[in-house]
């Protein structure tokens, strides 16, 4: 006859802690060690791979200090694109569809093309400057915001409808986008094509003073109320029972991803898969609910990414920083594994 020990007599503690054991905290811990090398070792290459002055020498600072704005541009895109597509699939309660579903990148497709089509490749120069990445943002803002508060204030008050709404609009802006590009010159097609990429080649060191205080602000308050997301991951009704006025989050939720996803659209261009892949390693690899330790994760991810897809481009195959060649092969591979494959989401 065999006798359990005390240890296996006593029964299992259950708890609703985002880390359930000490193996999940070490996978956790080496996970985010992991990302931090790599983002690391990335950021060094780019900094001081291959530049031609002198180490240490004014030529070799001049250009290390163009690369380290490229490095602020790759880290202000990764935290917008991550924070605001956790909260975004948080809020809607789906982890399939992206922030980009509003129109963001059609709405900046749109833009760009009008400006060509009417002024020709002068139109290009004269969305350059402070005032401008302001004007584009404010409207791409301005279209989230108007969609948002009147289908989720309205009659409807269905996000669902919202999601569909969103799609039509980015539908039609890409129609619209489409039939002007094929009246342009082909040097005129040409040049829009290039801004159409996402590039971090396209912001400029004067955008940074203005995108980062805004990103931080954002993201902090987002991280402040991190616990109010972890009761709307439960859905609608259990958020109601909580005590969470569940309508005035879900806007407030939606108007902060707005102005990340506005901003980092009108800094680099639209990156239509960067978010997704982020939401969706941190969710594999975190396995947890709580936000404050998804948010860290997926930020590392999109940092990584991004600056690893940029020094591959740009050191290795010599081809400038449209990094959404390298994004959007790696999104959409993961994207459809993630579709195809069995088992838990």
């Amino acid at each position: 006859m065999m006798f359990k020990t005390a240890e296996q007599q006593a029964p299992q503690q259950r708890h609703s802690k985002p880390i359930t054991d000490r193996k999940h905290m070490r996978n956790y811990v080496l996970m985010m060690i992991l990302l931090g090398v790599l983002s690391v070792g990335f950021t060094i290459g780019i900094m001081g791979y291959n530049n031609p002055a002198e180490f240490g020498s004014d030529g070799w600072w001049v250009i290390a200090d163009m690369r380290r704005d490229s490095l602020l541009t790759i880290g202000v895109v990764a935290l917008c694109h991550a924070m605001a597509t956790i909260a975004f699939q948080t809020a809607v309660n789906n982890r399939i569809i992206t922030p980009g579903i509003m129109g963001f990148g059609s709405l900046y497709t749109a833009i760009q093309t009008m400006f060509v089509y009417v002024f020709g490749m002068a139109g290009v120069t004269m969305l350059v400057g402070v005032p401008q990445f302001f004007l584009q943002m404010a409207m791409m803002m301005l279209l989230a915001t108007a969609l948002y508060t009147w289908l989720l204030s309205g009659k409807f008050s269905n996000v669902h409808i919202m999601l569909l709404v969103g799609v039509v609009i980015g539908g039609t802006l890409g129609s619209l986008s489409n039939f002007m590009q094929r009246m342009l010159t082909p040097s005129e097609f040409d040049v829009l094509t290039a801004r159409l990429f996402g590039n971090i080649s396209n912001a400029r060191a004067e955008y940074l003073p203005y995108a980062i205080p805004i990103a931080l602000l954002v993201t902090g308050f987002l991280w402040v109320r991190a616990h109010k997301l972890n009761v709307i991951a439960l859905g609608k009704s259990t958020a109601l029972n909580l005590g969470v006025n569940y309508k005035r989050e879900l806007i407030l939720i939606l108007a902060l991803v707005s102005v990340l996803i506005s901003m980092a659209t009108a800094l680099v261009g639209p990156m239509m898969f960067l978010g997704f892949l982020t939401a969706i390693l941190a969710y594999q690899f975190a396995d947890t609910y709580s936000h404050r330790l998804l948010f860290p994760m997926g930020f590392l991810f999109g940092y990584a990414i991004l600056s690893g897809s940029y020094f591959i481009l740009r050191h290795v195959w010599d081809a400038g920083g449209a990094v959404t060649v390298i994004v959007e092969l790696i999104g959409g591979t993961v994207f459809l594994i993630f579709i195809l494959r069995k088992g838990r989401l």
